[in-house]
């Protein structure tokens, strides 16, 4: 890394990804020499180099080098993904344990132990909450931590939804409701469009 700015970008998508360790950032600098190198030895092995040393070995170097970038890229569009479809199914939960008489936070953390063989992701995530308000971190502030983690646009809309009721006092079981409903609908719809889209691609 170049940087100390460097590496907490980095820090911030391996967080994204799912990896909280310091020693993953060494990981993915080390994997940015070490895949280059092994491709280069791979190019040398097989002979290929024979078809132009040069243009094989700058092949092997650059893309060996941005093969780091392109399978974190991948992990976080998955991860995004896993908690984009799960996060229904989570509120549903919520709601449930909510209106049977729990708090907010006990039944963030039923929630996260139920989620944790179906929605690992999710169930990760809402572990991390409680345990920043365990710690002593006020509870809009463990929840916005939770939106800067995962980036993602539906998650930022829940977390502005629950400190805004958080703050005016009102029910919070309703708003995860009407907040999961919406969300099935933006899923619907999505499907809808990608299935729309098929004719289209099928000409090609």
């Amino acid at each position: 890394p170049k940087s100390p700015e460097e590496v907490s970008v980095i820090q911030k998508r391996l967080i994204r990804a799912g990896y909280r360790k310091d020693i993953h950032v060494n990981v993915f600098y080390g994997a940015k020499v070490l895949v280059p190198v092994a491709l280069c030895v791979f190019a040398t092995v097989t002979g290929v180099y024979e078809y132009g040393a040069l243009f094989v070995y700058a092949i092997a170097i650059g893309l060996g080098f941005l093969l780091p970038d392109f399978w974190l890229g991948n992990r976080i569009s998955n991860r995004q993904l896993n908690i984009r479809l799960g996060l229904p199914d989570a509120l549903d939960l919520l709601v449930i344990c909510i209106e049977a008489g729990l708090s907010l936070d006990q039944a963030l953390m039923r929630t996260a132990d139920e989620l944790a063989m179906s929605h690992p992701e999710l169930s990760d995530e809402f572990g991390l909450v409680n345990l920043e308000q365990r710690a002593g971190r006020p509870r809009t502030e463990a929840w916005k931590h939770l939106a800067e983690r995962t980036e993602i646009d539906i998650i930022r809309s829940l977390v502005a939804m629950i400190v805004q009721a958080d703050q005016f006092g009102t029910s919070i079981a309703k708003g995860l409701r009407v907040h999961s409903d919406t969300l099935r609908t933006q899923r619907r719809q999505h499907a809808e469009e990608q299935a729309a889209k098929t004719t289209v691609k099928l000409v090609f």
